[in-house]
């Protein structure tokens, strides 16, 4: 019995679909895990986060703006922005060496080094808080040294920046860390037998590779760090219209009972991490890509 070419190419391409299929199913239970995943997302994200715009919705889109665009509200926003913006600058670039320095060198008591990074994390908030300002405060051991050139760090923007550079810190190195860890000497090495000074390997060699990581910690960065409130209530001085921060306005509108204000204010704070992350992805995919075509 024959077999025509079509009938051949038929059961050619059912054999690869199995195939496929096979290979997709190897672990069992997709279905199942699929499920609880989707369950459990949804009422830890996405619920909570409905309810909260919902409750924003019912003061209308005029109650919303006049909500956000309050003076002290306003001030609010563009401090937190601006000192989040300055901690995430400030840790890509001692981040990065820290995360270079435990990569690629070997020295006594590099354990406890890189032990001492994940610190901010494993500390509650508050103890940050206090202990910053306790030692940042005028007269505090190293914040005296500072009001003796007149310079005052606690109680001040200052502060601020300096609590979100601590307690953000971990995510930069977290992330660095692993892609150079991946990274090849040969390829500096090469550079290096080329001719390339060590500005120039930076740039043109490590740079690349480090940026699609670089730039994801950076974003992780800047949502914890504009919603930080408990390192940074301590020590930033609370004052109105120069260095309250946008979570104590959420926190003194529920106090106030204007919840339809307070989640007005977060969903706001959602929208701005929300797209600052959706923005970093899409850089971060798109050098990915480059970096792989290469």
């Amino acid at each position: 019995m024959s077999v025509t070419p079509s009938q051949a190419s038929n059961a050619t391409h059912k054999k690869g679909w199995l195939t496929r299929l096979r290979q997709r199913n190897v672990l069992p239970g997709f279905g199942l895990s699929m499920g609880i995943t989707v369950f459990s997302l949804s009422l830890l994200v996405v619920l909570p986060f409905a309810m909260m715009a919902y409750t924003t919705t019912q003061m209308g889109w005029s109650g919303f703006w006049s909500t956000i665009s309050q003076p002290q509200v306003a001030a609010a926003i563009k401090l937190s922005i601006w000192m989040s913006f300055l901690a995430m600058l400030t840790n890509m670039v001692f981040g990065t060496l820290v995360a270079w320095v435990l990569v690629r060198y070997e020295f006594w008591g590099k354990s406890l080094i890189n032990a001492l990074v994940d610190l901010p994390f494993a500390l509650p908030t508050a103890v940050t808080g206090i202990s910053l300002a306790t030692l940042y405060a005028p007269n505090g051991l190293i914040g005296q040294w500072f009001d003796k050139i007149g310079i005052q760090v606690a109680f001040t923007p200052i502060g601020i920046w300096l609590a979100l550079v601590v307690v953000s810190f971990p995510f930069i190195v977290r992330a660095v860390q692993p892609v150079l860890a991946e990274l090849s000497v040969e390829f500096e090495e090469a550079a290096a037998v080329l001719g390339a000074n060590r500005l120039t390997t930076f740039n043109k060699v490590i740079l690349p590779e480090l940026l699609p990581a670089l730039l994801m910690g950076a974003g992780m960065m800047f949502a914890r760090a504009t919603g930080e409130y408990g390192s940074v209530i301590f020590i930033a001085g609370n004052i109105p219209m120069e260095s309250e921060i946008l979570p104590l306005i959420i926190i003194s509108k529920l106090e106030q009972f204007d919840v339809q204000g307070a989640s007005a204010v977060a969903l706001f704070m959602l929208l701005i991490s929300f797209v600052i992350l959706l923005t970093i992805n899409i850089v971060q995919w798109k050098l990915s890509r480059r970096v792989g075509a290469r």
